[in-house]
């Protein structure tokens, strides 16, 4: 270089080098590290920084060589009119102190500082970076391509494939995370709501079903006046028709057929049965997801579920699925509240022992096992692996457990108590 140039003119076309630099360390850091969906978002909603940087990403890397062949290029004149510098200044002992002093610069305001910032920033330093990629990566194309196929050919020696990239999707499990740290960013109705869409999967209707000993139906065993006063009494819409029990199923009737077809005064057996629809089974164990699916692709709203022998478990309906998306959807301000009763006089809470266990964890915050029997009385009977005399004791979890009243074989109230760790929460409550 000649040294008829002022040494000004090199310290400012060095700083401008270094400029350079710090651009192209911290844009790459922003790129790569910028919220992919976020930035699909704002790209479908017609942000034209967004649009160029998505495009720029779905091709990781011709990027990433546009970005090396600059950075790199850049560094290496730095370096060079660093020692250039430092010679016309000192000589060779200025030039073996300048490399120490040059790489501490770059370090610090080249690489540290614009990266940091680019890290905590993505989205503000990758679309406006974007704008300049773009249109110099049309320009220098063949220098890009030619390196790429190059470090592509390396790649290959050890079986290392770029157009066997894995897809940018998501796992349920990765979903699941990126709603649970959403945070304040979602109401906490909103969240509930995801978390438990994203959790139908490990859900079964056996979990949500009304079990068979609990099914309100029309015996068509039975007089016709007592027919016609579980109809006129009924709180459902849809009563299952049978034959002395569940068991012997013959359709189900829809109440709202009966309010097209006349008043009940002019209905017999044979109009009833006119009137009934086909029963529908499905499998227990049966995802929630999947029986969502099942119900909108047959247009059902009701289903029984049988075990591998066929026989009847209980019934499951689109509501019952419903209503673990959204909460209940009853009216009342507390309608599972039936199962549970508070007792301040002993401590600690009554419960049915019919009462299904996930029900009561969302009810009332517990953390009672849920990987066994669907049912209180289920558990207790697992866990005894016998009936319970009244006044037996027991530790569900962490949860002292007395039983209060058995009877048919079945559990029917118990006392929970909450853990100790809860108890002087629960009373300042």
């Amino acid at each position: 270089m000649n040294d008829d140039v002022p040494l000004g003119l090199l310290l400012g076309f060095l700083a401008l080098l270094l400029c350079l630099s710090a651009f192209f360390s911290g844009t790459e850091t922003a790129l790569m590290s910028v919220n992919r969906y976020r930035l699909r978002h704002q790209a479908r909603n017609g942000h034209r920084g967004a649009l160029l940087a998505e495009r720029l990403l779905g091709k990781p890397d011709r990027l990433i060589g546009l970005i090396l062949l600059g950075n790199n290029l850049v560094n290496i004149l730095a370096a060079q009119l660093v020692g250039f510098i430092a010679f016309r200044l000192g000589g060779t002992l200025w030039v073996a102190l300048s490399g120490v002093l040059f790489t501490l610069v770059v370090l610090i305001f080249a690489e540290l500082a614009p990266k940091t910032m680019a890290a905590l920033h993505p989205e503000k330093v990758a679309m406006p970076a974007s704008f300049i990629y773009y249109p110099l990566l049309k320009i220098t194309w063949p220098f890009v391509r030619l390196i790429n196929l190059v470090a592509n050919g390396v790649l290959r020696v050890f079986g290392v494939r770029t157009e066997n990239a894995d897809a940018d999707h998501l796992t349920i499990d990765e979903l699941r995370t990126l709603v649970t740290e959403s945070g304040a960013l979602l109401p906490q109705r909103r969240h509930q709501m995801l978390m438990r869409i994203l959790e139908l999967q490990e859900v079964t209707v056996d979990d949500v079903m009304v079990p068979h000993n609990e099914v309100v139906g029309i015996d068509l065993d039975e007089d016709w006046e007592t027919i016609l006063k579980i109809i006129r009494e009924s709180p459902h819409t849809r009563l299952p028709v049978y034959h002395e029990s569940i068991d012997n199923v013959v359709g189900i009737l829809q109440l709202r057929r009966l309010v097209q077809h006349g008043n009940l005064d002019n209905l017999d057996r044979d109009t009833l049965l006119a009137l009934l629809a086909e029963p529908y089974f499905v499998p227990e164990r049966t995802p929630l997801n999947r029986q969502l699916l099942q119900f909108q692709r047959d247009r059902k709203r009701t289903a029984f579920v049988v075990d591998e022998y066929g026989d009847i478990q209980g019934i499951v309906t689109l509501e019952d699925i419903l209503e673990e998306i959204v909460g209940d959807f009853n009216m009342e301000p507390e309608p599972n509240l039936a199962d549970v009763a508070s007792d301040p006089e002993n401590g600690g809470y009554v419960v049915n022992g019919a009462a299904n266990i996930r029900a009561l964890n969302r009810m009332m915050k517990w953390h009672l096992p849920t990987d066994g029997p669907r049912t209180l009385n289920g558990l207790i009977l697992e866990q005894l692996e016998a009936i319970p005399e009244n006044g037996t004791g027991l530790m569900l979890a962490d949860y002292p457990t007395e039983i209060l009243q058995t009877g048919d074989n079945v559990v029917k109230l118990v006392r929970i108590r909450p853990p100790i760790s809860e108890e002087p929460r629960a009373a300042a409550g």
